[in-house]
């Protein structure tokens, strides 16, 4: 029990450690990608922060398996070069003994990876959906900001407000500059306000003028108005379903005979039990020789761990394009890996060899 509490409080601080470290890359990478999205302007500049916290809770389940990788792997290796291994196999107990240890500590971060792919997963890919489908529809208007000329989401016109009003709706000293169907036309005002007219949205421009050229005509026509009324979009509607897969709850997977459908639900499901099974293949990966690198071990195991998540992307397109189901997608590769993972445990608890077996064949 004693060896048992100090593995355990050992593979704390280096799963602490190491989670801390993952968290800060991840972060530092979906804040340098969502800045991207937002200059391109697929996001709004004000729902940085929400799309990249949203989008690491969505990485948290890929996070903590390779955290419990790595520290379990790391721990272990320590412990052969410090020759504690030794001192463990000299008193009778051998590698498989401390596969229990290791899932007493892990059970609570496998726990959360369930919990985060079948729950928190879809919940943040639909908050992150709703917040993208927001800023795609937005008025005209609601692109305006004061002192700036913005661009409408057609392209076709350029607005112009000087301050900011009182009430929302309205605005002062507005110009619009607009290029439709071989007319180019500029717009000025000293006020306008918003009216909703059916399901359209109308701009009233009040005490302005009006200046219109045709393309390839020399003729000007100018115009004052003291009231003039455009067009600058429909009404805002409803989010409504997106149909992505990525944004369904797992209970509306399960009654779904789409490939792509059932194809997130395999991913869902391998990520809990990829956590366990790296847990159990860091054991049987974690032997080291205390002549060799310190680091050549763990670059291994983290080799494996980009094999193993790349025949996980690689199932997950075969599921979505029909050619395995789930159930034989989550049998041969999860179930392949377990079974490898504990062949490797038992050749090492064993201590078989190729050698000892040619040995002990009959002539």
């Amino acid at each position: 029990m004693l060896f048992d509490s100090s593995l355990r409080k050992e593979l704390a601080r280096s799963f602490g450690a190491t989670l801390v470290v993952l968290v800060t890359v991840v972060m530092t990478m979906m804040l340098i990608r969502t800045l991207g999205q937002a200059s391109r302007g697929n996001v709004g500049p004000s729902d940085v922060l929400l799309v990249m916290g949203y989008t690491v809770l969505g990485q948290l389940p890929t996070i903590l398996s390779l955290s419990l990788f790595v520290a379990t792997v790391g721990c272990l290796s320590r412990m052969y070069r410090d020759s504690e291994m030794v001192i463990w196999f000299a008193s009778g107990q051998g590698l498989a003994r401390l596969l229990p240890a290791l899932l007493r500590f892990a059970w609570p971060a496998m726990l959360g990876v369930a919990v985060l792919s079948l729950v928190a997963w879809p919940w943040a890919n639909r908050q992150i959906q709703e917040l993208r489908v927001q800023y795609e529809q937005r008025g005209d208007v609601d692109r305006i900001a004061p002192g700036e000329f913005q661009e409408s989401a057609s392209g076709k016109r350029v607005f112009f407000i000087d301050k900011d009003s009182p009430e929302p709706n309205t605005a002062s000293n507005v110009f619009i500059a607009a290029n439709e169907h071989g007319t180019q036309a500029v717009t000025s005002a000293l006020s306008a306000r918003v009216e909703m007219r059916g399901a359209d949205r109308f701009a009233l421009l009040s005490n302005g003028q009006r200046l219109e050229t045709q393309a390839g005509k020399p003729e000007i026509k100018l115009s004052e108005f003291e009231l003039y009324g455009t067009r600058i979009g429909a009404a805002k509607v409803g989010l409504g379903d997106t149909g992505a897969a990525r944004t369904r709850g797992t209970a509306e997977l399960l009654g779904q005979a789409s490939p792509a459908f059932q194809a997130e639900l395999a991913w869902r499901i391998g990520l809990p039990l990829t956590a366990f099974n790296l847990v159990v293949l860091g054991l049987g990966l974690a032997s080291v020789n205390p002549r060799a690198s310190r680091s050549g071990n763990l670059l291994f195991a983290l080799f494996a761990f980009i094999v193993y998540y790349n025949f996980m992307t690689l199932g997950q397109s075969w599921v979505g394009t029909g050619r395995v189901g789930v159930a034989a997608y989550v049998g041969l590769l999860h179930g392949g890996v377990l079974a490898f993972a504990l062949a490797l445990i038992a050749i090492r608890h064993n201590r078989w060899s190729l050698a000892a077996l040619w040995r002990r064949s009959p002539a």
